[in-house]
């Protein structure tokens, strides 16, 4: 007759709960082991390259052992004398482990996100509350400030600063150096920009320069030839760090999942060893 593969869930479980519980155990007992090599007091603490790669190598042989031994449990329990059948109880236990990992994991992060949420509720609620007492603080200066003395004497203020900028003609030597200094940080910030800085506003620039720092022209011109190879250099600097960070930042990805894709297949392979070690018999169909 034809034998009947079926799954032992029950045997699943009871392996999902035995390979948990050996890892948890052997994981400890690393953590155990690490700590002991932390000697603060002496300055004797391997680096943390070391023990990085140390925490890495036992996570991932306590996590295969772990493995081995569930899908060996589940395997003896289901009663099943053919190897494949072990092995997919096996994979099963595999499966339901890697899925509570991920879970687990996945509840981690949520927690992590939702104090973080929080804390940030927490600091906008605080500045909304400061934003609305310096409001209230400033409605009320200038409550004070609307009478009509003082609109007037705004309004005069303004009239003759712009009756200085017309009588002055644009004339570099006719305006006060905030006015020469706020033109410069203008034309440059257009400069570097480069949105429609033609020759006129180079000249401009130029005389500018020449009037604020009491240069000739051709001083001037190196001047401003000089800041503008600076910020340059620097926003070209900014970018290849920007890049550089990218590349690490892509590369670390690469290595991780390449990382847990090798891992996972490495414990679905425990996982098959031992559920083959604990077939009860030798059929191989």
């Amino acid at each position: 007759m034809l034998q009947l593969r079926r799954v032992s869930w029950g045997a699943v479980l009871a392996g999902v709960v035995v390979a948990l519980a050996a890892g948890l155990t052997l994981n400890l007992l690393g953590l155990g082991i690490g700590a002991t090599t932390i000697d603060a007091a002496a300055r004797d603490t391997p680096d943390a390259g070391s023990l990085g790669i140390g925490a890495a190598a036992w996570v991932l042989v306590a996590n295969l052992l772990a493995l081995a031994l569930g899908g060996y449990v589940a395997a003896t329990l289901s009663g099943v004398a053919v190897r494949l059948d072990a092995a997919l109880h096996g994979l099963a236990v595999w499966g339901t482990c890697a899925l509570l990992s991920v879970a687990l994991l996945g509840n981690v992060a949520v927690g992590l996100a939702f104090s973080a949420a929080r804390g940030a509720s927490n600091l906008l609620g605080g500045v909304a509350s400061g934003v609305g007492s310096i409001a209230s603080a400033a409605g009320r200066e200038a409550s004070e400030r609307t009478d009509t003395g003082s609109l007037q004497a705004g309004a005069q203020s303004a009239l003759r600063r712009i009756q200085d900028a017309m009588a002055s003609g644009g004339d570099p030597a006719r305006m006060t150096p905030d006015q020469r200094k706020a033109e410069i940080g203008s034309l440059l910030a257009r400069r570097l920009a480069a949105t429609n800085f033609g020759q006129a506003e180079r000249d401009r620039l130029t005389q500018l320069a020449a009037t604020e720092f009491g240069l000739t022209q051709p001083e001037a011109e190196a001047r401003i030839r000089q800041v503008e190879q600076q910020a340059q250099q620097a926003l070209a600097e900014a970018e290849q760090r920007a890049r550089q960070v990218a590349d690490a930042s892509a590369q670390a990805a690469s290595v991780a999942a390449f990382t847990g894709f090798l891992a996972l297949l490495l414990g679905a392979a425990a996982a098959v060893t031992g559920a083959r070690r604990g077939t009860r018999g030798t059929g191989v169909a």
